[in-house]
């Protein structure tokens, strides 16, 4: 009897062992997708860190339209999705945002709730400093109505609020025809010491520029002096990111394919490098910045080109002067690199191709941060945003 046991017995433990090495070895990822062909919402993967493979099967399906940019809460706790809905959608046409619980084992996701954004094609959330507020920015690619910046409340249990202040700069610069005839609110972020918010408006040209309150229930939000920051005519304004200290501040600028380095002093914004990511007579097909993140060790600064270029660029950061040298551009591999991220081990960058319908996964040398070769391309529909859990 024993003799019998004792393979089976083995067996499981080997089984259990490896189930555990495999958890050990990696991550959880979640990915962030267009609904309007195939692809469902939320999708969660295992990510082996050790080789680089995202799993075959989901681990989890949320279905969810249009969950195009997730926003995670600090302690893992919560997940924030925009839903990017507006009247060109096939589904639903209501700009929404949805809330979901993480389970703390499992990271199964639960929802909460959803509230509508009361503005179109929600395209950005982050949460501000303390996690009491959500800050969602509604783009809105129709003229009517403008683009705008939604504030809700967040509940300790995740809960989002109604929505508690809206605002719409009616400043659109009207250079580019078709593109600038409204405002375009793109990305909404907060100061590393959550005092300032700013919000990146492509139709306008400008970053806008907000005191928090986070005492303030009825109106968290009032204009910084100066309310705004210039930036060239028709270029566009899309993410920004700030240096881990608050010292620097760098942007993306969509339309004219640039990275803005700015000094950050008591909030102002003091441009100080402007690159240009494609050649300057390059036409409009390749100028098309979009994503942009750091390494974890702050040397490192990676931005990605889409259009016709469809690069990712790798830039060395002074440390003292915070400026940018260009020290490496590759291909994507790929259509439409609208966001990447930088895996939890520092060795592979995970480049979401949306309209290629895959994730390219690169190796990356983390004392160099340079990308190497290709070791899986992993297909699924219209991918826009990927974050890890842990």
């Amino acid at each position: 009897m024993k003799r019998h046991l004792l393979p089976f017995l083995l067996a499981s433990g080997i089984t259990a062992l490896s189930s555990h090495a495999m958890a050990a070895s990696g991550y959880d990822l979640l990915v962030g997708t267009y609904t309007n062909a195939s692809s469902e919402g939320i999708y969660r993967y295992h990510f082996d860190s050790a080789t680089g493979q995202i799993s075959a099967k989901p681990l989890q399906v949320t279905k969810t339209e249009n969950p195009s940019w997730l926003t995670i809460s600090k302690d893992q706790k919560h997940l924030f999705a925009v839903n990017e809905n507006g009247p060109d959608s096939t589904h639903d046409k209501v700009g929404k945002v949805s809330s979901f619980k993480i389970d703390a084992k499992t990271h199964d996701l639960t929802p909460i709730n959803q509230v509508e954004t009361k503005g179109e094609d929600p395209t950005f959330s982050s949460l501000a400093k303390g996690e009491k507020h959500l800050f969602v920015a509604n783009y809105s690619v129709h003229p009517d109505p403008n683009g705008s910046l939604s504030v809700f409340g967040v509940g300790a249990d995740g809960t989002l609020s109604p929505l508690v202040q809206q605002e719409s700069h009616d400043a659109a610069s009207k250079v580019v025809a078709g593109r600038q005839d409204s405002d375009h609110v793109h990305s909404v972020v907060s100061s590393p010491d959550g005092r300032f918010v700013y919000v990146q408006d492509l139709g306008a040209d400008k970053v806008f520029v907000y005191h928090y309150d986070a005492a303030n229930k009825a109106k968290p939000l009032t204009a910084a002096s100066p309310a705004s920051v210039q930036l060239p005519p028709g270029s566009g304004p899309r993410h920004l990111l700030f240096s881990a200290d608050g010292k620097h501040a760098y942007l993306t600028t969509e339309m004219s394919g640039q990275v803005f380095v700015f000094d950050v002093k008591a909030g102002n914004l003091v441009q100080k490098q402007a690159i240009n990511l494609a050649a300057a007579d390059a036409d409009a097909a390749h100028k098309a910045t979009a994503a942009l993140h750091f390494s974890a060790d702050g040397k490192y600064f990676y931005v990605t080109n889409r259009g016709q270029a469809s690069e990712i660029l790798l830039f060395s950061i002074d440390k003292a002067s915070g400026e940018l040298k260009e020290v490496q551009r590759r291909s994507v591999e790929g259509v439409e690199p609208r966001e990447f991220t930088i895996d939890p081990s520092g060795k592979f960058v995970l480049i979401a191709n949306q309209k290629s319908n895959q994730i390219v996964v690169v190796k990356r040398d983390p004392a160099t941060g340079k990308l190497g070769d290709t070791v899986q391309k992993f297909d699924i529909d219209s991918p826009s945003d990927v974050k890890f859990l842990r």
